[in-house]
């Protein structure tokens, strides 16, 4: 009997413990965390516009190409798709950017907020259940916040390499079969569907980021995300970074090119 108390004792006090190290015992987030400050909201704004802007110029150009299609303007369509591709592969250029810049600046952050989770039945493409599938091996398997991110960032960058290469793979049966039996018509959809999720998890990735920085490191992450924004699709950039340490009325912002 006694052995048994000890065990029972044994194991809650594990537990206990356990719920310590894991951070189980803290209480949950207050909306108001999710808030950036004037100062890392001034970085994170002009990146999350230039992203969302190119993702728009993309979903209008494979709308265009859809569109030819049904008409039957057949090789029209096939100029507007290879039109598409080329934003959609500078689009995935400035994703990966982006992501392998927080990854490298994941050493400066403190601990990460944890991130939501990927579902499977939110996707349409058949790329994208084995990345999910990553992820739920990363949820199980992996404790610590900072490397459960940083296995994030992976799996997320991985995804946006598999969907452009699946996308290139589609599109160049176009110029090999007929256009009836060319499988790119019907992997568009779902393709940039997926993909729009995926850019839209790293803008919360992006934003989780920003929350765990300290603000000491905040002017050098800023001049980092410069290469996501070196060749804009905007007039001009509001990553100010000297707004960083200065006034946040110096951050201005910019409009779509006319």
């Amino acid at each position: 009997m006694m052995d048994w108390a000890l065990a029972g004792i044994t194991l809650v006090a594990v537990g206990i413990v356990c719920r310590r190290l894991l951070h189980f015992d803290e209480p949950p987030a207050d909306k108001t965390t999710s808030v950036l400050r004037w100062e890392r909201e001034s970085i994170y704004q002009p990146i999350a516009l230039e992203v969302e802007t190119q993702t728009a110029i993309l979903g209008v150009s494979l709308d265009e190409a859809l569109g030819a299609r049904r008409a039957g303007n057949c090789e029209n369509a096939r100029r507007l798709v290879r039109l598409a591709v080329c934003q959609w592969e500078r689009l995935a250029n400035s994703v990966t950017l982006l992501l392998k810049t927080l990854n490298a600046n994941l050493p400066s952050t403190r601990a990460i907020p944890p991130m939501r989770s990927m579902r499977r039945d939110h996707f349409r493409s058949r790329t994208m259940a084995e990345f999910v599938q990553m992820r739920d091996l990363l949820d199980q398997l992996v404790f610590r916040s900072k490397v459960r991110f940083q296995g994030h960032l992976g799996i997320l960058e991985r995804a946006v390499e598999a969907l452009s290469s699946d996308l290139r793979e589609a599109c160049a049966s176009v110029e090999t079969l007929a256009d009836e039996h060319a499988p790119m018509w019907g992997c568009l959809d779902p393709a940039f569907y997926d993909f729009d999720l995926i850019i839209k998890e790293t803008l919360l990735s992006f934003r989780a980021f920003l929350l765990a920085l300290p603000d000491s490191a905040l002017g050098d992450f800023a001049r980092d995300l410069k290469v996501v924004t070196s060749h804009s699709v905007r007039t001009k950039p509001t990553l100010a970074v000297h707004a960083v340490a200065g006034n946040p009325g110096e951050t201005t912002s910019g409009g779509l090119n006319p």
